[in-house]
C-alpha cells in the first residue's frame, strides 16, 4: 500500500458489473471499448492509442461538450489478465507529453502521477470491480474526480449491456 501525501485522499469506487470479468476487462484492454465510456457525463472520447502491455502506455482523449481536447497517458505498470491493472496516469498532449494541468484551464493542484489500481473479481456471473486513483488533493478536485469516476464507469456499465 501507498503512503498518502499528506492532505491527500484516495478515490476508492466499487461497482458489480452484469457481465463476467473477461468482458469487464476487455472494456480496459480494448481501445474501442475504453472510448466508450471514458470522460464524465456529456464527453465523449474519439481517440484511444493504446500499448496494453507492463511497461505500454495509452492515450487517450476525452472531448467536453463545446470541443476542447483533454488527453490522459496510462503507463502500465502491472497487468494480470482478468484480475488486476496498475498504472500511472497523468495529463498529457495528444503525443503523450506531460503537461501542467493550467495550460489546458485545469486547476493547478490537479495531480501528477496518480497511481491508479483496478481490481477485478468474479460474483457469479457478475463482476466486482474496484478502482482505487491514489493521492488527489483532499479539495474540490478530490469530490470532481471521484463524481467522474463515478460517471466514467456509469458509461462502462451502460457500454457492457450493448
Amino acid at each position: 500500500m501507498v503512503a498518502a501525501k499528506a492532505g491527500s485522499k484516495d478515490v476508492i469506487v466499487t461497482r458489480i458489473f452484469e457481465a463476467q470479468p473477461e468482458r469487464v476487462w476487455k472494456s480496459w484492454s480494448d481501445a474501442d471499448q475504453v472510448m466508450r465510456w471514458w470522460g464524465p457525463n456529456s464527453f465523449t472520447s474519439p481517440s484511444c492509442k493504446m500499448d496494453f502491455r507492463e511497461g505500454g502506455r495509452t492515450v487517450v482523449c476525452m472531448r467536453s461538450p463545446d470541443g476542447q481536447d483533454f488527453y490522459n497517458t496510462w503507463k502500465y505498470e502491472a497487468i494480470v489478465p482478468f484480475e488486476r491493472l496498475e498504472y500511472i496516469q497523468n495529463l498529457s498532449d495528444g503525443d503523450g507529453k506531460m503537461i501542467a494541468p493550467e495550460s489546458v484551464g485545469l486547476r493547478a493542484d490537479f495531480p501528477r502521477d496518480v497511481r491508479t489500481v483496478v481490481t477485478f473479481k468474479a460474483v457469479g456471473a457478475k463482476t466486482e470491480m474496484t478502482m482505487t486513483e491514489y493521492g488527489f488533493p483532499d479539495s474540490e478536485m478530490f469530490k470532481m474526480a471521484e463524481m467522474g469516476l463515478h460517471q466514467c464507469l456509469d458509461k462502462m456499465a451502460e457500454s457492457l449491456k450493448k
